[in-house]
């Protein structure tokens, strides 16, 4: 009966939008339409499956760091908890069906690493279940004609490996990491020809080991974590993620890809940065910030080692390459992944080269506001998130900036998306051209990028569903599906759903 209500209410709410327009949209964007992008451009969505499957204990999946992180009181802003997320995990038919009714051609999932070694390791024993499960949701979406992108690591680090090695703050990560990313080419590889080999390091590193905000919840401050050095740790993780993708992919290229005619990336985040004023400090900031973030991943992978303002500033606290790992850095991405939310202000704090060295955060030595030296907010707040202004220039601005620094990468936007409430009425979510308009605004930039030469081969929104959104738990909704937690989590298109259904069928 779900299905049926789902499918009924689609084809309802795409009748009546074939009248309708949004509001607040120029002529230009008003007229964005398929067209507009070449003819093999990739449309999909995304989702992850820590976000969305649910069954943490079912199909002999073991225990991720979120697993253990959501059960710390006051960590998740609406005490919730991952055990039955949206239960993707058994009624993934169900929601590729919802997919296929999109009229997306492609969809980017995660594959959980505990799925399929439930310790994280291959000592600890391969999990048949979980590889049966993706073989089950990769067939499904080959059958509807839906190319599926999987993404190999997001965020579900398993927590026996961390508990008995570090995680990811040691090396051996990039053997496991390996091992794991080994079995999934020889048991999807055949099917899947689009790889993502880790989902935002910056996070990880950042989040993780500078602020604490997410597991393994590590850093300076004793107030807010029981351990963890936010001057030294977030460095050390990302240089280990670097290496962990660049063995990875290695693999890949000299044992599948010549086979499976795949392709295999990164997925990085891509906030972009305006200068807080026409200063040439602030300008210098804007660059420093783009370095820190977007640059400590891409210039590795493009130049083979760290940005030079990062080895000025972070000293002897930034791990060093050998010359082979630089070479097996070097073009080890087909293409970059790019998530773009927002955009901030980047106003320069004098750097000081006796300052102590405390974390990442200060180590850029840039205060990044919302708000420029005129008072100008960089765009209006997508209620209720905690970090999303929407400013659709600054993807264009990235994407261009991109070309021009990083010797024109081939690009994905494997995310790009905007919130609601989670708790507003069901008609109301339903109802969203804010999140039609969203989309929009950022697919026309994307036009406009391509137009300049910019060499971005796809769009993945995010997401496919209403689901888990991490340390905000179910407050905020992201899908295109409204997902209905009260009534056996039944699946409703949105509005922005039967929008992009005609805009993909369109001219």
């Amino acid at each position: 009966m779900g299905l049926l209500q789902g499918l009924i209410g689609f084809l309802a709410i795409a009748s009546l939008l074939a009248s309708s327009s949004v509001s607040g949209l120029n002529d230009e964007e008003s007229r964005i339409s398929k067209s507009d992008f070449p003819i093999d451009f990739t449309f999909g969505v995304s989702t992850s499956a820590l976000q969305i499957e649910g069954s943490t204990t079912e199909g002999g999946r073991g225990p991720s760091i979120w697993d253990a992180f959501v059960k710390i009181p006051g960590k998740i802003m609406d005490g919730s908890s991952l055990e039955t997320a949206i239960d993707s995990y058994n009624r993934y038919k169900e929601d590729v069906l919802l997919l296929k009714l999109l009229g997306v051609n492609s969809y980017r999932f995660s594959i959980s690493w505990t799925r399929i070694l439930p310790d994280g390791t291959l000592s600890g024993g391969v999990n048949q279940e979980g590889i049966d499960h993706y073989n089950g949701l990769i067939d499904e979406l080959i059958k509807y004609n839906i190319t599926p992108y999987a993404t190999i690591f997001h965020f579900d680090f398993p927590q026996a490996l961390y508990e008995n090695s570090g995680g990811l703050l040691n090396s051996s990560l990039v053997q496991h990491f390996k091992d794991y990313c080994e079995i999934c080419f020889n048991s999807f590889g055949d099917r899947v020809k689009n790889w993502i080999t880790i989902n935002e390091p910056l996070i990880l590193a950042q989040f993780g080991h500078d602020l604490g905000f997410a597991p393994p919840g590590r850093c300076s401050d004793r107030s807010k974590c029981p351990e963890g050095d936010s001057s030294t740790e977030p460095y050390i993780v990302g240089h280990n993620l670097l290496l962990a993708h660049a063995h990875a992919a290695k693999l890949y290229k000299d044992n599948f890809q010549k086979n499976q005619g795949g392709q295999i990336g990164i997925s990085l985040v891509g906030q972009y940065y305006e200068p807080y004023s026409d200063s040439p400090e602030d300008k210098a900031a804007q660059k420093r910030a783009l370095d820190f973030s977007l640059g400590w991943y891409v210039e590795p992978l493009v130049f083979g080692d760290y940005p030079i303002i990062m080895k000025e500033l972070v000293k002897d606290r930034l791990p060093v390459f050998t010359e082979e790992e630089k070479m097996l850095l070097k073009g080890s991405c087909d293409f970059i992944g790019i998530n773009y939310y927002t955009t901030r202000y980047a106003k320069s704090i004098p750097i000081d080269p006796l300052a102590p060295a405390l974390s990442y955060t200060a180590d850029k030595f840039v205060n990044e506001t919302l708000y420029n030296e005129n008072g100008v907010i960089i765009g209006p707040k997508a209620e209720p998130s905690l970090y999303i202004y929407i400013y659709p220039e600054g993807l264009q601005k990235l994407l261009e900036f991109m070309k021009y620094t990083y010797q024109d990468p081939k690009i994905y936007i494997t995310e790009n998306g905007v919130t609601q409430c989670g708790d507003i009425p069901r008609l109301q979510a339903i109802n969203d051209d804010d999140r039609i308009k969203f989309i929009r605004q950022h697919l026309y930039r994307i036009a406009q990028a391509i137009k300049n030469g910019v060499n971005v081969n796809g769009y993945f929104y995010w997401s496919a569903f209403d689901d888990f959104e991490w340390v905000e738990g179910y407050t905020v909704r992201f899908g295109l599906y409204y997902v209905d937690y009260k009534a056996n989590l039944l699946r409703i298109p949105k509005r922005s759903a039967a929008w992009l259904y005609k805009f993909l069928r369109g001219p």
